[in-house]
């Protein structure tokens, strides 16, 4: 199985981090052709702002993280999931 890291990003703003880690793959446990994580959080341990990710047990499962829980969400392809996260983080700087 095949696999090439697309982007593997960390940018810290005071007590704050975004973490953007794409790859694009052909293992079958990413049915999306990608596996990812887009991870906005703090540095001290407060925990997660916002993440996404399908990094889980469930096979092409989609999720959105906050401090209030999970959500399961439609992937709408890589780009534009991306162009949300940045959008969601730059109002929250």
């Amino acid at each position: 199985m095949g696999y090439t890291v697309i982007e593997d990003v960390e940018d810290r703003v005071g007590d704050r981090v975004v973490r953007r880690k794409i790859i694009r793959t052909d293992s079958d446990q990413f049915p999306s052709g990608y596996r990812y994580a887009l991870q906005f959080g703090y540095v001290d341990g407060r925990g997660t702002i916002l993440r996404y990710d399908n990094e889980n047990q469930t096979v092409g499962r989609h999720e959105r993280h906050t401090s209030d829980g999970v959500t399961e969400i439609e992937f709408p392809g890589m780009l534009t999931l991306r162009t949300r996260f940045i959008e969601e983080v730059e109002t929250q700087l």
